[in-house]
């Protein structure tokens, strides 16, 4: 389109093709000014996001315990050391993030999917390192598993930022992510009372499912 209207005025007086010229490079560099500076801020989010997700999380993985064992602190809280526990302290903060980061950011069409697709990453990344490195190891290791925590967040917020800055998005796909948003909110809330009695759900020091018996 530039290139279309430097033609159209070639045999316009130079003043005028210089005038114009002008225009057009100042209105192309504010508007990549502009992007950049857009692009600046969503990442100033999600850097913050990352350090939020990490610390909140880290304070969950305790808080069931500290309440004394109180069945609605863990809907939010790891109640016991299975991995589906531990899937919970990278969702509940993620979300909680994303619900802050809707104040400043709710006019990225993008949002919804952008959000609900790092939220998922994060159980995801930590299920496939878990029982990748478990496999060939024979045991778990704490720091290792502290390790992923990172690891799964920060992939999740570099996901959520790529989406939040990329072309705009189809907008059945955010109706999509709110759907898979609420389902996976709902079985973390379910599995907490009603586990299943499958490997993800066993504690592997306790060997049981679901909040520890008083």
């Amino acid at each position: 389109m530039f290139t279309e209207k430097i033609k159209l005025i070639m045999n316009q007086p130079y003043e005028f093709q210089r005038t114009t010229v002008l225009k057009q490079t100042t209105k192309t560099k504010h508007g990549e000014t502009t992007m950049n500076e857009t692009k600046r801020r969503i990442l100033s989010y999600e850097l913050a996001g990352t350090i939020f997700i990490i610390t909140l999380g880290t304070i969950l993985h305790f808080t069931f315990e500290w309440s004394g064992n109180q069945p609605i602190i863990g809907i939010f809280s790891a109640v016991n050391e299975s991995v589906w526990e531990h899937l919970k302290l990278g969702f509940w903060p993620a979300t909680t993030f994303a619900l802050i980061e809707y104040r400043y950011l709710k006019s990225n069409s993008n949002f919804l999917t952008a959000k609900t697709t790092g939220i998922y990453l994060i159980p995801i990344t930590i299920t496939a390192i878990f029982y990748s490195y478990t496999a060939i190891l024979h045991e778990t290791i704490l720091a290792i598993d502290i390790l992923t925590f990172i690891i799964a967040v920060i992939a999740s917020q570099l996901a959520s930022y790529k989406l939040l800055t990329w072309k705009t998005l189809p907008p059945n796909l955010n109706k999509i992510a709110l759907t898979a948003l609420i389902l996976l909110g709902l079985a973390f809330v379910l599995f907490t009372f009603y586990p299943p009695h499958i490997g993800p759900f066993q504690d592997p020091i306790t060997d049981a499912y679901g909040i520890p018996s008083q």
